[in-house]
């Protein structure tokens, strides 16, 4: 069969696909593809892997019509068409569970940095700021005993939950479309409404996916609903945060500081506002990047697709009812 991967990912995932006795191909350009070029890639692969952020849309699906299977290198899916991809019949397979530790530390990681302001003082050094001991300069805040409101309280929301109980005894309250009792009974989380998360959040931390009904969940509204003195934390998608509410809500004091490893844009542009921020920290999308967690993200994506050669089901699909 022809594999095509859309960009390089961990030779781990290559050699398992190469050993099973498949063509793969791999895009090696850091360049995303044209549509026009993702299409001709497609019309000559029989199962595509999708390394990167690459947009598969409903003109995609109907040109490629020799595709019989989607993996992606990823727990996110709002790259994909899924409702044209059911429509022409292929099944779409994503990498959820293995990034979920990776991604909660750099959650934590986020939450500390613009706690105590880290990104900003360590600019102070590179621009030759220091000048010496100052007892009330950029003052940081402390995190022992607030609350932690996660929106999206699965599997990410839940390790860095549990983190922030145990490093800071933070009390953890939640959103979510259903309850999670694995949260409740283990970390003594409790389930509030959209409003109390906002008003009653010390940190507030994105762990949901984007949706048409999630998009810019948090806005110029929102922000003022919810504590100035509170920390918003993004590691979900860009596109869950209207950022050019963000960057007002911080100029005006209406929140206290942002750790954001997702943007909309992505990549970010360097002069963009929200860099300069004294109660900002923003990082390159850099979630599920250590070596551990990627190579096991492209193993299962690989996994997924020798699983639709076989003829079989593949085990995290997105879209099951494809096999209806």
């Amino acid at each position: 069969m022809k594999i095509f991967i859309t960009k390089k990912i961990p030779q781990k995932g290559i050699d398992l696909l190469r050993a099973s006795g498949h063509e793969v191909t791999v895009h090696e350009s850091i360049n995303p593809l044209s549509p026009a070029e993702l299409i001709q890639a497609g019309q000559q692969a029989d199962y595509i892997l999708n390394g990167g952020m690459q947009k598969f849309d409903a003109d995609f699906f109907k040109n490629c019509p020799n595709l019989k299977a989607l993996s992606l290198m990823s727990v996110g899916y709002d790259n994909v068409d899924i409702s044209a991809a059911t429509q022409y019949g292929i099944p779409v397979s994503n990498t959820p569970g293995v990034l979920s530790g990776a991604t909660a530390d750099v959650a934590f990681l986020l939450m500390l940095a613009v706690s105590r302001k880290a990104f900003f003082n360590h600019k102070q050094i590179l621009q030759g700021q220091w000048k010496g001991f100052d007892p009330t300069a950029h003052l940081g805040i402390e995190l022992n005993n607030k609350t932690l409101g996660i929106y999206g309280l699965g599997r990410i929301g839940f390790e860095f939950a549990r983190k922030a109980r145990a490093a800071y005894n933070m009390e953890i309250i939640y959103y979510n479309r259903g309850r999670n009792l694995e949260a409740e009974q283990t970390l003594g989380a409790r389930y509030v409404n959209f409003d109390n998360l906002l008003t009653q959040s010390d940190v507030l931390s994105i762990h949901a996916a984007l949706t048409a009904e999630t998009a810019n969940r948090f806005n110029q509204d929102t922000f003022k609903r919810m504590k100035n003195t509170s920390i918003l934390i993004n590691t979900a998608r860009g596109g869950l945060v209207k950022q050019e509410d963000l960057a007002k809500a911080l100029r005006e004091g209406e929140l206290w500081g942002a750790g954001l490893d997702v943007t909309n844009p992505e990549p970010m542009t360097p002069d963009d506002p929200l860099l300069n921020l004294e109660n900002v920290c923003i990082l390159p999308h850099i979630g599920s990047a250590t070596v551990e967690t990627r190579d096991n993200m492209a193993l299962m994506a690989a996994s997924n697709l020798l699983a639709a050669i076989k003829g079989e089901k593949m085990p995290q699909t997105i879209n099951p009812e494809v096999y209806l």
